[in-house]
């Protein structure tokens, strides 16, 4: 029974430092990264906007607002869009997608192909959010045929085909890459 009690405090003890290893930097990235998904219309839910703050608050972040938001109840849900926002304008991270509808797709399209690039987002996910919300809108340009095309590969995968998902994968992650190294100075 005390062998039991003492790898349940151990277990314990590791998820607990497992949670608090955040950075300031990686949290400071969760916001960044949050508030970019938001700009660019993506839903994110007030529980995800809140512990984003408790994370950060608890990696040594600092911001007036942090400890308001990091402490919001259930109830008090409704309120943590506000409050991340002003978070963000405390911390110089508010992001503002381009004005123009063209460009601020074009800037998520090179948003996600850095995220599929460095890793942080699944290729399927990712080049599935390319061809649905960025390619139809701008007509299928040239330039997003191979992250579409990788899309459709790793959407209609099958075993028979001869090559494996990973395969896929790793091709999509390519085509992200080089993508991403074709952007625009002036859009960096």
């Amino acid at each position: 029974m005390a062998s039991a009690s003492a790898d349940v405090q151990a277990f314990s003890s590791q998820m607990l430092a497992e949670k608090t290893l955040m950075t300031r930097d990686d949290a400071l990235d969760r916001l960044r990264h949050i508030a970019r998904e938001r700009a660019f219309g993506r839903h994110v839910g007030s529980d995800r906007l809140i512990q984003a703050g408790l994370d950060a608050l608890i990696a040594g972040v600092e911001s007036p607002s942090l400890a308001m938001l990091a402490g919001l109840l259930r109830s008090e849900e409704p309120e943590a869009p506000a409050l991340f926002d002003q978070v963000l304008e405390e911390l110089g991270l508010l992001f503002h997608p381009p004005s123009d509808p063209r460009a601020a797709k074009w800037a998520m399209a090179y948003w996600i192909a850095g995220q599929i690039a460095d890793g942080s987002l699944d290729p399927a996910v990712g080049t599935h959010l390319i061809w649905a919300d960025i390619a139809y809108d701008l007509g299928y340009p040239e330039e997003l045929e191979p992250l579409v095309h990788c899309a459709h590969n790793l959407e209609g995968w099958e075993k028979s085909w001869g090559v494996s998902f990973e395969e896929l994968s790793r091709e999509a992650i390519e085509a992200a890459k080089q993508f991403s190294n074709k952007r625009p100075t002036a859009q960096n």
